[in-house]
Protein backbone atom coordinates (compact mmCIF):
# COMPACT_ATOMS: atom_id res chain seq x y z
CA UNK A 1 0.00 0.00 0.00
CA UNK A 2 1.09 3.59 -1.12
CA UNK A 3 -1.10 6.14 -0.08
CA UNK A 4 -0.40 9.33 2.31
CA UNK A 5 -2.18 11.61 4.71
CA UNK A 6 -2.92 14.12 1.93
CA UNK A 7 -4.76 11.76 0.02
CA UNK A 8 -6.55 10.22 2.79
CA UNK A 9 -7.87 13.42 3.43
CA UNK A 10 -8.64 14.72 -0.68
CA UNK A 11 -10.62 11.02 -0.49
CA UNK A 12 -12.60 12.34 2.37
CA UNK A 13 -13.01 15.85 2.28
CA UNK A 14 -17.23 15.22 1.72
CA UNK A 15 -17.72 12.37 3.79
CA UNK A 16 -20.00 12.73 6.64
CA UNK A 17 -19.38 11.36 10.18
CA UNK A 18 -19.40 9.42 12.47
CA UNK A 19 -18.89 6.41 9.63
CA UNK A 20 -18.21 2.71 9.66
CA UNK A 21 -15.13 1.25 7.85
CA UNK A 22 -17.26 -0.11 5.22
CA UNK A 23 -19.24 3.33 4.68
CA UNK A 24 -15.83 5.31 4.32
CA UNK A 25 -14.53 2.14 2.05
CA UNK A 26 -17.51 2.44 -0.45
CA UNK A 27 -17.36 6.12 0.14
CA UNK A 28 -13.96 6.30 -1.24
CA UNK A 29 -14.64 3.74 -4.01
CA UNK A 30 -17.57 6.01 -5.29
CA UNK A 31 -15.80 9.42 -5.20
CA UNK A 32 -12.53 8.25 -7.68
CA UNK A 33 -10.48 7.50 -4.87
CA UNK A 34 -7.21 5.63 -6.04
CA UNK A 35 -6.91 2.19 -5.92
CA UNK A 36 -3.44 2.52 -3.04
CA UNK A 37 -5.89 4.16 -0.55
CA UNK A 38 -9.26 2.14 -1.02
CA UNK A 39 -6.62 -0.48 0.11
CA UNK A 40 -5.78 1.35 2.93
CA UNK A 41 -8.98 1.52 4.32
CA UNK A 42 -9.94 -1.72 3.67
CA UNK A 43 -7.07 -2.37 5.77
CA UNK A 44 -8.45 -0.26 8.88
CA UNK A 45 -9.63 -2.19 11.95
CA UNK A 46 -13.33 -2.58 11.60
CA UNK A 47 -14.88 1.02 13.61
CA UNK A 48 -16.80 3.32 13.43
CA UNK A 49 -14.50 6.53 13.28
CA UNK A 50 -15.77 10.27 14.46
CA UNK A 51 -13.44 11.85 11.82
CA UNK A 52 -10.82 12.23 9.29
CA UNK A 53 -8.40 12.30 11.51
CA UNK A 54 -9.53 8.85 13.35
CA UNK A 55 -9.31 7.11 9.58
CA UNK A 56 -5.44 9.04 9.44
CA UNK A 57 -4.15 7.36 12.77
CA UNK A 58 -5.81 4.23 11.93
CA UNK A 59 -4.86 3.95 7.65
CA UNK A 60 -1.61 2.02 7.25
CA UNK A 61 0.51 5.03 5.75
CA UNK A 62 3.18 5.07 2.97
CA UNK A 63 6.76 5.07 4.83
CA UNK A 64 8.01 8.01 3.11
CA UNK A 65 4.32 10.02 3.97
CA UNK A 66 5.26 9.04 7.30
CA UNK A 67 8.58 10.94 7.34
CA UNK A 68 6.58 14.17 6.75
CA UNK A 69 4.34 13.33 10.12
CA UNK A 70 5.59 14.93 13.48
CA UNK A 71 6.84 13.27 15.95
CA UNK A 72 3.47 13.40 18.15
CA UNK A 73 1.32 11.66 14.88
CA UNK A 74 4.31 9.15 14.69
CA UNK A 75 4.07 8.03 18.14
CA UNK A 76 0.23 7.86 18.39
CA UNK A 77 -0.09 6.04 15.58
CA UNK A 78 2.35 3.58 16.47
CA UNK A 79 0.11 3.25 19.95
CA UNK A 80 -3.08 2.26 17.96
CA UNK A 81 -1.32 0.14 15.45
CA UNK A 82 -0.89 -3.61 15.93
CA UNK A 83 0.48 -5.92 13.82
CA UNK A 84 -2.51 -7.62 11.34
CA UNK A 85 -3.76 -11.32 12.15
CA UNK A 86 -2.34 -11.23 15.88
CA UNK A 87 -5.39 -11.30 18.25
CA UNK A 88 -5.03 -8.22 21.19
CA UNK A 89 -3.70 -11.19 23.52
CA UNK A 90 -1.30 -12.51 21.42
CA UNK A 91 -0.03 -8.76 20.84
CA UNK A 92 3.21 -7.88 22.65
CA UNK A 93 3.35 -5.91 25.72
CA UNK A 94 6.02 -4.47 27.13
CA UNK A 95 6.83 -5.39 30.67
CA UNK A 96 6.02 -3.68 33.77
CA UNK A 97 9.29 -1.46 34.90
CA UNK A 98 7.93 -2.67 38.81
CA UNK A 99 8.20 -6.43 37.68
CA UNK A 100 11.71 -6.08 36.39
CA UNK A 101 12.85 -3.89 38.98
CA UNK A 102 11.31 -6.09 42.04
CA UNK A 103 10.61 -9.38 40.29
CA UNK A 104 7.04 -9.31 40.99
CA UNK A 105 4.04 -7.15 41.19
CA UNK A 106 3.59 -5.83 44.75
CA UNK A 107 -0.20 -5.00 44.38
CA UNK A 108 0.53 -1.00 43.77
Amino acid sequence: MSTDRAAVQATLSGMSFPASKEELVSYAQNNGADEDTVRALRAMPPADYDNVAEVIRSVPLDKAAEEGQSSSDKAQQARQRTRSGLAEHQTEVPSNPIVEELGENRGS
